[in-house]
């Protein structure tokens, strides 16, 4: 018999884990995959701005310390929520993962 989309998911599965005993870590789940889903894309704006020439050494060298900052801190979160990276790639059904 399958398992609706309201049972329990293992946080590999590519599903928000709805576990009401669980719902810290489904939560911590949702919260990571968003601002993972954000650093990347400042990440890439980043790059297009050093790419393209319009940052300073100052704010190239700022903008790479805030990046690895923000780095570490994500993996410090997964590892209290006890989360992967490939558990932060949420599955969007026919849309295909989101990260």
């Amino acid at each position: 018999m399958p398992m609706s989309d309201l049972e329990q998911k293992t946080p590999t599965s590519g599903r928000i884990n709805l576990d009401p005993d669980k719902a810290e870590q489904g939560l911590g789940q949702l919260v990571l995959t968003v601002i993972e889903l954000l650093r990347q894309l400042v990440e890439r704006h980043a790059i297009r701005r050093v790419d393209g020439g319009t940052l300073s050494e100052e704010e190239i060298e700022k903008l790479g310390v805030a990046l690895m900052n923000l780095e570490v801190k994500m993996d410090e979160l997964k590892d209290i929520f006890e989360l992967e990276d490939e558990d932060l790639n949420i599955d969007l059904g026919p849309l295909g993962n989101l990260l």
